[in-house]
């Protein structure tokens, strides 16, 4: 997504902040707190893609 927001910049033109929709800073957060998920799942075990399309089967999911 391309950011539409407009740039805070100081007396030297420096970029020092950004404003953002309440949308893009929402879409975002959602994007933090995904790799924040996936951070805490590395280490998990893993498991073959032909086991879990059983389980989802099994379970009435497809």
């Amino acid at each position: 997504m391309e950011s539409k927001g407009h740039y805070l910049v100081n007396e030297e033109g420096k970029k020092t902040g950004i404003v953002l929709s309440i949308e893009e800073y929402e879409e975002i957060l959602k994007d933090w707190h995904d790799l924040a998920i996936l951070a805490e799942r590395r280490d998990e075990p893993t498991i073959p893609f032909e086991v879990l399309k059983e389980r989802l089967k099994n379970d009435g999911i497809l």
